[in-house]
């Protein structure tokens, strides 16, 4: 996918209000927490075992632990994907109990989309939704480990019931040819890989 350099693009003024009341939500569903320097991580974030080593601005949400709609507002990188799951009416769908694995775009990878498109997208309530649950393995949690250990070409069976490709370069996986740019983020209801690429239905 082809990154132009202008400026990030909002396909709709009603983004800003949708991802003010998401921000709402989450702080209904998810219990508050301190303002403190272990929110969010201004640098590299620290290698486990099981999360590989990835550079990032993003730092899991532990204080406390959030769902997958909690975590991914929390790390303040997905202000378009959260509005897009507001309008789709999927919040309270992605806090049930899961387990859910969720490929996460970032705000900057839905630049890349171009703003007619987008603007169809919201246009159309099926489309929209249709786009958001790709996105989405319903009933299992399924770990950067599990994804290095699938054959190139393995698939995954997503929530809008189409399949996702999985295929390696090195030690970074990919996920119909996005590559995951942070893995293993938890949630109480699932984890979540954040992809700098938006993932689109056939």
């Amino acid at each position: 996918m082809i990154h132009t350099e202008r400026s990030p693009r909002i396909p709709s003024p009603r983004i800003p209000f949708i991802a003010l009341l998401a921000v709402g939500l989450m702080a209904i569903g998810v219990s508050a927490c301190a303002e403190d320097s272990s929110d969010l991580a201004a640098t590299t974030t620290t290698p486990s075992a099981t999360t590989p080593t990835t550079t990032s601005t993003l730092a899991p949400y532990e204080s406390p632990l959030g769902d997958v709609v909690g975590e991914a507002l929390v790390a303040g990188r997905f202000t378009t994907l959260a509005g897009m799951l507001v309008e789709a009416d999927l919040v309270q769908a992605l806090r049930a109990d899961g387990p859910f694995t969720v490929f996460a775009p970032t705000d900057e990878a839905f630049t890349a989309v171009p703003a007619d498109t987008l603007d169809a997208v919201f246009a159309d309530r099926d489309l929209l939704t249709s786009v958001l649950t790709y996105h989405v393995i319903a009933g299992e949690t399924i770990t950067m480990a599990d994804l290095m250990a699938m054959d190139d070409g393995a698939k995954l069976t997503t929530l809008q019931g189409a399949t996702l490709t999985v295929t390696h370069e090195g030690e970074q996986v990919l996920i119909d040819g996005n590559a995951i740019e942070v893995g293993d983020v938890p949630a109480t209801n699932g984890t979540i890989h954040v992809i700098g690429g938006v993932l689109v239905p056939a």
